[in-house]
């Protein structure tokens, strides 16, 4: 199995780490602004096989050297300003930066499945699929999937259930409008009501990476860990239930536009797409952040595609 890390920053160095630990990968090619940049991590990975499993071949390579991968983690970006207050605010720079790499990237690993973990990961779901001839289902964005996990573990210190447990998802935009589908939420068979403190607790989920942003100027271990479930469920070919940002396939009239629904996730990347139930109040939210994110789509490829 070959996974190419596209850009070596805090996310993507991660992401190889935690790709090694879990034996995954017999081929981890690691891709930074140049071969020597990527080097150190290479460098790095290597001198800890003694202490996995499963050593996996890292070398530190260019785009050219991605050719037959299976899977894709795009993690380039551009700087992230020190006081972001939205993820759209990089849109236009990594739109550009999808431009310069994704067709290249798709040409050489036609059938390779890309896990976008760059921001702002919806509007580049789009643009990945727009810039290559790949399908629909081999695009696949963390989207909520870890504002998911935050909401899962602020629930479980109040429930006191393992967060593993509770089923209850963030949906739409991976951002300001995202919301939690509390109609479908629950644990042990037993529904978990909508009150005023857990949308307060959906709220606190929904801005933490900002808030982590604040004290370390990054977000690194969460995102990498929700990009590694995603990656090792194409290969194992789990069949996860994940909340991951995809292509909308018509939903509530929606089909123009990528934002995170619940998808089942094995080695064909987006096996299936689910269509919760949601009440009246959800789906207004859903078309909201679906109007968010179409208008950065636009915007964005007038200025940068």
């Amino acid at each position: 199995m070959k996974v190419s890390v596209i850009g070596t920053g805090h996310v993507g160095s991660t992401l190889a780490f935690v790709l090694t630990l879990k034996n995954l990968v017999k081929e981890l090619v690691l891709v930074g602004r140049t071969r020597e940049s990527a080097l150190g991590d290479v460098l790095d990975l290597r001198h800890s096989q003694l202490f996995v499993n499963a050593p996996a071949q890292v070398t530190a390579g260019t785009v050219a050297d991605t050719a037959g991968s299976d899977i894709i983690a795009m993690c380039a970006s551009v700087p992230t300003p020190r006081n972001m207050n939205s993820r759209l605010e990089l849109a236009r720079g990594n739109v550009q930066l999808m431009k310069e790499l994704m067709p290249e990237l798709a040409r050489l690993s036609p059938d390779c499945k890309v896990v976008m973990v760059s921001n702002p990961v919806d509007v580049l779901v789009h643009y990945a699929l727009e810039y290559t001839d790949l399908r629909p289902n081999q695009v696949v964005g963390t989207g909520t999937l870890v504002d998911s996990s935050r909401f899962r573990q602020l629930l479980a210190e109040e429930l006191r259930i393992h967060s593993g447990d509770i089923r209850a998802y963030m949906l739409g935009e991976h951002g300001d409008s995202q919301f939690p589908a509390m109609s479908c939420a629950g644990a042990g068979g037993e529904p978990l009501d909508p009150t005023p403190a857990r949308y307060a607790l959906a709220e606190k989920a929904s801005r933490a990476g900002f808030e982590v942003f604040k004290h370390k100027g990054m977000t690194n271990y969460a995102v990498a860990l929700a990009a590694a479930e995603i990656i090792e469920c194409i290969i194992k070919d789990a069949k996860h239930t994940l909340p991951v940002s995809l292509r909308v396939d018509g939903f509530l009239g929606v089909s123009d536009v990528c934002l995170s629904l619940p998808a089942v996730v094995g080695g064909n990347g987006i096996e299936r797409v689910l269509h919760p139930k949601l009440n009246e109040q959800e789906q207004e939210a859903f078309l909201h952040s679906a109007s968010v994110v179409r208008e950065v789509i636009a915007s964005a490829g007038e200025n940068g595609g």
